[in-house]
């Protein structure tokens, strides 16, 4: 189950590095008032959730307990942090939909459908969105289910 585990975080990472790239390419970190992501969310998440990965390969060489343990409390920020980050994405996919585009409100916060062209992460794909999210919730799992011992041998 720990090779599972990494299959399915390694997918994950595949996911979420495609998706800082382009934020980072699109302006991200260079156009802060056109983000709704704050760049300590974005890397602190990439951060966590690199160090994670580490340990949990340290995990499956050396098979010590305590780290499944750390590798899956690890997880935890990583996944607060990456919903928060879907929160804050909605809006900015919604606001590119043919039906939002047709007189878009303005609402506190938000950014219209004209502004959000200038949003770096209006260039996320929904499948790569959520596959990413899939994956992430998978991993969770399997890192939970193996930390726990369960299908062990």
């Amino acid at each position: 189950m720990g090779i599972a585990a990494l299959v399915a975080w390694l997918l994950t990472a595949v996911g979420g590095f495609y998706m800082l790239a382009t934020w980072i390419t699109k302006g991200g970190p260079r156009q802060p008032r056109t983000t709704r992501f704050p760049p300590a969310v974005i890397f602190g998440h990439f951060a966590l959730a690199v160090i994670g990965l580490v340990i949990w390969i340290i995990y499956l060489v050396s098979d010590a307990d305590a780290l499944a343990w750390v590798a899956f409390a690890l997880l935890i920020p990583v996944a607060a942090l990456g919903f928060v980050m879907l929160v804050r994405w909605i809006p900015t996919y919604r606001a590119h939909t043919p039906q939002a585009a047709v007189g878009a409100r303005t609402a506190v916060g938000t950014h219209t459908s004209e502004d959000a062209s200038t949003v770096p992460e209006k260039h996320f794909s929904v499948v790569v969105v959520a596959g990413h999210g899939l994956f992430a919730a998978i991993t969770e799992v399997l890192v939970l289910l193996t930390a726990l011992g369960v299908g062990g041998s």
